[in-house]
């Protein structure tokens, strides 16, 4: 990635959206892609586009577009994205069981590989293996880095044994605050934000 300037936040969440395209577009036989041809695919500006891959070095050539297999190489590469990634949920009550059987993380990232309970005799079944807490070390994958957390009880006890075990991302589910390493990365979803960000949104369209 080209280290000179740092990329701006916006960019950095755009690029998953980016490669969803691209690996979708070469599952689809498509080899090569203009910038206005990925803009009305993925409705973000052509011009915003080459601005973003622009961080990712010279990518493109004029009158011929960008090579999608090396587009998602390059991502892969720099960006560490890899289609293989290894995800485990913790906390396997409704919502954990939601994204088990959900699992459809095409062209994207991985897949969820096993979970993790208090109770794995309560959980019932589902699509994958369910162990205990007190198992997560043995049974965590090998080469795993990013866990779920879909939990409410025991919150930093429970983010002290993963990053204890080696994950070193989290997508929190939890609304509740917890404390983690600086190598460590967390992604709150918190849809009840989002609700509320897309009310505002829409109350101001009416305008």
């Amino acid at each position: 990635m080209n280290t000179n300037r740092s990329v701006p936040k916006a960019t950095l969440q755009r690029y998953p959206v980016y490669l969803k395209a691209l690996r979708k577009l070469s599952s689809k036989g498509v080899t090569k892609i203009m910038s206005k041809e990925l803009s009305e695919y993925v409705d973000i500006e052509s011009t915003t586009i080459r601005r973003d891959f622009s961080f990712l070095g010279s990518l493109g050539k004029q009158g011929y577009g960008y090579d999608v297999n090396k587009l998602i190489q390059i991502f892969n590469e720099e960006l560490g994205i890899g289609f293989d990634e290894k995800i485990v949920i913790v906390g396997c009550g409704n919502l954990g069981k939601a994204l088990m059987n959900y699992n459809r993380w095409n062209y994207v990232v991985g897949e969820i590989v096993c979970g993790f309970d208090l109770f794995p005799d309560r959980v019932g079944k589902t699509p994958i293996p369910v162990y205990g807490m007190d198992e997560l070390k043995d049974q965590l994958p090998q080469g795993c880095r990013i866990a779920i957390l879909c939990i409410s009880q025991n919150v930093q006890e429970t983010v002290d044994k993963l990053v204890d075990a080696g994950i070193i991302g989290l997508v929190d589910f939890t609304h509740e605050h917890f404390q983690v390493p600086k190598n460590v990365s967390v992604r709150p979803v918190d849809v009840v934000s989002m609700i509320q960000e897309l009310v505002f949104e829409t109350n101001s369209l009416k305008k």
